[in-house]
């Protein structure tokens, strides 16, 4: 089995900035409704983009996203964090320890997906 995340956006070229930018992803596969990216150190980790207002999208789930978020293990979230705020990427929270032995923040995607972008942290 092999899990593929798609998330809607309704501006493909902005997302796939946002992903490929933020987190050194490759672009995989590309359209004019879809992009495929995946991880520059092992290709079978992939997240899918789709036009939110494609044909393949049921009308009802057109709308930006709610109740959920995209997480990303990175190997140095302060890194991470530096390049979203040169990027000017809209903060929700700035990096901080958590009791469950991650560091991280979290940011907003173009079309307002929650990203939490984390590293292994030891107190």
């Amino acid at each position: 089995m092999k899990i593929l995340p798609n998330i809607c956006s309704s501006d493909l070229q902005a997302s796939k900035r946002f992903y490929v930018e933020l987190l050194n992803l490759d672009v995989k596969f590309e359209s004019d409704w879809y992009v495929q990216l995946c991880s520059a150190e092992n290709s079978e980790i992939e997240l899918g983009i789709i036009d939110r207002y494609h044909d393949l999208v049921p009308l009802e789930y057109q709308q930006q996203p709610t109740g959920m978020y995209l997480t990303f293990v990175v190997n140095d979230v302060n890194t991470s964090f530096q390049r979203a705020q040169e990027m000017g990427v809209p903060l929700v929270s700035e990096p901080r320890n958590e009791f469950y032995g991650q560091r991280r923040f979290l940011c907003k995607d173009p079309d307002n997906c929650l990203v939490d972008i984390c590293s292994p942290w030891q107190p």
